[in-house]
């Protein structure tokens, strides 16, 4: 479970609406062909605004977390938010009420372990939830452009890519390719401290709170904490239970 949501703290208008016009007109305009008639007679409706039981703040956010977890883990899943009027709302916009940085491993998708629908989360993936610019330029959009009150860095026990790091630190061999980068990034924040799979999981844990970190230390970010409008946290999914946990 997420414990302990309860006591925690919780760019320019126009700019925001340049920025989301000309997404949604880049849309559009790639769909001339197959939709200029319909485009011409139907005028575009305005974004609809967040549903009322839509979380705005992230002590908030962390409770819908949770409870889809518990969902998640218990079989009781909703599926929520998959409607055919869901699905056409989404075309006119999106009002997602979390950023999801996790990995790629294939047993942790964010929307399946935490039951949560289309429209309801934006998640970034990278193995290891390793950090480059693409990565933290898509987490900034979400929270400045898109208002969003959370950002949750999720780990995963039996991480392979914190794995392939750790072994590689131990035996000096170096990694096939790009894979070496991600090695690189994981190797400064390895436990030492502790030996065999034991490294491994500590490791996990490490990365998480180093990631959340970085990410709480970026300047556009930091402010929002500061303004109590951003809360960036730490967690891990357990593969053999099913459950979600706080780490920060």
């Amino acid at each position: 479970m997420i414990p302990d949501v309860d006591d925690i703290p919780l760019p320019t208008p126009a700019r925001r609406a340049l920025l989301r016009g000309g997404l949604v007109g880049a849309v559009a305009l790639g769909g001339a062909a197959l939709t200029a008639s319909a485009a011409s007679a139907t005028p575009t409706a305005p974004a609809p605004a967040p549903t009322a039981s839509r979380p705005t703040t992230a002590a908030a956010a962390l409770r819908e977390l949770a409870a889809g977890n518990r969902r998640w883990r218990t079989f009781r899943e909703r599926h929520p938010d998959e409607s055919p009027t869901v699905r056409q709302s989404l075309t006119q916009g999106q009002h997602p009420y979390a950023v999801v940085l996790g990995c790629i491993d294939s047993r942790v998708p964010p929307e399946l372990v935490f039951d949560q629908g289309l429209g309801d989360l934006m998640t970034v993936r990278t193995a290891g939830e390793v950090l480059d610019e693409a990565v933290l330029g898509s987490v900034a959009y979400g929270v400045l452009e898109l208002g969003i009150p959370l950002v949750l860095v999720l780990g995963h026990q039996s991480c392979g890519a914190v794995r392939a790091a750790v072994e590689a630190d131990l035996s000096g061999e170096r990694l096939p390719a790009h894979i070496q980068y991600l090695a690189d990034q994981i190797r400064p924040v390895i436990d030492r401290g502790e030996e065999g799979d034991a490294r491994i999981d500590a490791t996990i844990d490490a990365n998480v709170l180093a990631v959340r970190s970085r990410l709480a230390a970026e300047p556009d970010l930091a402010a929002k904490i500061t303004a109590g409008k951003l809360v960036v946290a730490g967690a891990r999914y357990e593969l053999t239970t099913q459950t979600v946990h706080r780490l920060a």
